[in-house]
């Protein structure tokens, strides 16, 4: 049985690459025929970074359909097969389950739609200041989407149970739902943030998805396995165009959905206190820009860090895109076994 499993693992994961890859060059078609380019910060609101990054403006963004219409492809086909023909190999590829799988895809397609209607806004330059939906209204929308996934997880998958690594398992009531909705938007905005260096957040939530995937296999949750290993193939084809320089950006449509994504997974796997370890770099950088802001108001609008996320100061630093990269990889590797071993000493392994 787990035999067969692993095979499942590895043919949906290619498939998943496959089909991404395939699609690639449609999208990136579409993307450059109609313009939809990005539009860096100017000059005059953000210095350093204008300089940093100007040779980039006009790079296409969107790119991130690619990943979740390769993700609903394939659950999609695969599905569909299951009921046309019930009785054969074919059929044990479906993955869609109401107890795993439906919650995370209905919540990476709907702000996946959201992160697309703000990326189509930002390159028409409509909305505010022409950059597309505005933070409050981003965070509204978010929370909003957030909130119907934590009724989802309280009322229909029954779920009101917090572990705390090495303790035990705490039952919070519906205090789950105010802790799934801080989790989910914190996990969204965060990656959102770390998206600003060719493949920087693409080999992150490729990592954080490879170690979520882990997690559920062990705890045999297997549809929600699958599901990660799709994402997998599909950030694996997204990293080999968008290799520095990069074809195209993510756009909000890719990393607000996938942070979404990775957020509800944690949730559903019931690693909320393991998420700061394997998604540290998302943690990092979210909480150097909040830092940041503080420390501005407080301080006459002096800044800390010569420019925000933190990768950005590490390039206004000195330090070459690459690097800061191929770097933030390693350490996230490295903590996602470090992710892994506490958890199997956690669960007696």
């Amino acid at each position: 049985m787990i035999n067969v499993i692993i095979v499942k693992i590895f043919i949906l994961t290619t498939i998943s690459a496959i089909i991404a890859f395939l699609i690639t060059p449609i999208v990136s078609y579409f993307l450059y025929k109609y313009k939809l380019r990005k539009q860096i910060r100017s000059e005059e609101c953000a210095p350093i970074y204008f300089n940093l990054h100007k040779a980039k403006e006009g790079t296409p963004t969107m790119g991130g359909v690619i990943i979740w219409l390769t993700v609903l492809l394939v659950i999609g086909i695969f599905y569909i097969l299951s009921l046309i023909f019930p009785d054969t190999k074919i059929a044990i590829l479906n993955f869609f389950s109401r107890s795993q799988t439906l919650l995370p895809l209905g919540a990476l397609i709907s702000s996946a739609f959201v992160g697309l209607v703000d990326d189509y806004m930002g390159v028409r330059k409509i909305g505010s200041k022409g950059g597309g939906l505005s933070v409050r209204q981003k965070l509204l929308i978010y929370l909003t989407i957030s909130l119907i996934g934590a009724l989802w997880f309280y009322f229909k998958l029954d779920w009101d149970v917090l572990h705390i690594p090495f303790i035990g398992n705490f039952n919070v009531g519906l205090w789950i739902i105010p802790i799934f909705i801080l989790v989910v938007t914190a996990t969204s905005f965060s990656v959102n943030e770390t998206d600003g260096l060719d493949g920087l957040v693409g080999g992150l939530l490729l990592v954080c998805f490879v170690a979520l995937g882990v997690i559920c296999f062990l705890q045999g949750k297997f549809d929600l396995c699958f599901f990660c290993a799709v994402i997998v193939g599909a950030l694996a084809s997204f990293l080999w165009f968008n290799i520095p320089p990069a074809r195209f950006f993510m756009g909000d449509t890719g990393s607000m959905s996938l942070g979404v994504t990775l957020g509800v997974i944690a949730m559903l796997t019931n690693t909320l206190l393991y998420l700061p370890v394997f998604a540290f770099i998302f943690l990092i950088e979210s909480l150097s820009v909040i830092i940041q802001i503080i420390y501005k108001k407080t301080h006459n609008g002096k800044k800390l860090f010569l420019s925000t996320p933190i990768h950005h100061h590490l390039e206004a630093k000195g330090w070459q895109e690459s690097k800061i990269v191929m770097r933030a990889w390693l350490l996230s590797g490295i903590l996602s076994v470090v992710t892994l071993i506490i958890y199997l000493f956690d669960k007696g392994i």
